[in-house]
């Protein structure tokens, strides 16, 4: 009887050790979560507004003698010295074609592997963007020379002035650049682009010159004005940098600077004189100029950006079991 009862008792020890022990906190290994899934990875669209800085606001407009005393000058196109000695000259209207802008843009990102640390996970990608722009910029120039002795019609005192406008603009700039950036955290990128640029350009010039002759007497001589004009398509490279922000599933906004340089254009104005119309050389040239006109279209995009992620993907929870 005494060996059945200190079975029991032992047996009854056994099983309430055995629940205490059950509601006792585990001892195993904490549970370490995964990190989150990449989420830059897929296609994106959005809109953009800012502005543009141009980063030549003059127009260098030259003139090369053409025609000189009634007699062939000097080689068309010569220097500004040379021409400025044989009544011409030159200007530098202010064209500055700072204004707005805004458009949109599409790209796809690809981000290699999970966030694991400030600069470890990087993204690439490949951006088009095409922006309407506001920027047209004119100015006018007074050109005065007073040219070196020259007998029998341009001697010491004969004035040459006249003035001259420029205007350039851009219509639309877009560029197709590729990106590359890394993860400050798992929603902000920071990177740095480039590519193609391209854009409608547009520059004209006006110049009207006349010259007066007081060796015979106080008279003036008319003349005609040159105009010309450029429009076409230009492409050259753009450059720049940004941060993005993923500040809610599937949106993210940007802020974005970028170079462009569309190249330098040299455009003919046609020429521009004036004839004596008194005195024994009445009815020749005193000058006959061409004009010529060369503009660079270059500048900075200061812009914001919104864009919607396709493929965005949330990280999945994950329920730790203990």
């Amino acid at each position: 009887m005494k060996k059945i009862l200190l079975s029991a008792t032992a047996l009854s020890f056994a099983l309430t050790a055995s629940a205490f022990a059950a509601d006792l906190p585990s001892r195993k290994a904490p549970v370490v979560l995964p990190p989150p899934p990449p989420m830059w990875t897929g296609f994106y669209a959005g809109v953009n507004v800012g502005g543009t800085v141009d980063a030549s606001s003059s127009t260098y407009v030259a003139n090369g003698p053409l025609f000189l005393n009634g007699t062939p000058g000097a080689a068309p196109f010569a220097s500004a010295t040379s021409a400025a000695a044989a009544a011409a000259g030159t200007a530098y209207p202010g064209t500055n074609n700072s204004g707005f802008l805004g458009g949109g843009q599409v790209g796809y990102n690809y981000q290699f592997g999970a966030y694991t640390g400030p600069g470890r996970s990087w993204v690439v990608g490949i951006e088009a963007d095409i922006q309407g722009v506001t920027a047209t910029g004119g100015g006018t120039n007074v050109i005065s020379a007073a040219p070196l002795a020259s007998p029998p019609f341009l001697v010491p005192g004969n004035v040459v002035g006249g003035g001259t406008y420029a205007s350039k603009s851009l219509d639309y700039i877009g560029t197709v650049r590729g990106r590359i950036g890394a993860l400050i955290n798992p929603a902000l990128l920071v990177y740095v682009t480039g590519g193609l640029a391209y854009g409608g350009a547009n520059s004209s010039t006006s110049q009207y010159l006349a010259g007066t002759a007081p060796a015979f007497g106080p008279f003036f001589t008319p003349g005609w004005g040159a105009s010309g004009s450029y429009s076409d398509t230009r492409t050259g490279w753009t450059a720049g940098a940004g941060l993005e922000w993923m500040f809610w599933p599937n949106w993210s906004a940007k802020v974005e600077y970028l170079y462009y340089d569309l190249g330098t254009v040299n455009y003919s104005s046609g020429a521009s004189g004036s004839f004596i119309n008194a005195g024994p050389g009445a009815g020749q040239p005193l000058f006959l100029n061409g004009t010529w006109t060369t503009v660079r279209f270059d500048g900075h995009i200061f812009r914001a950006g919104l864009n919607y992620h396709f493929n965005w993907a949330a990280p999945a929870p994950v329920l730790a079991k203990f």
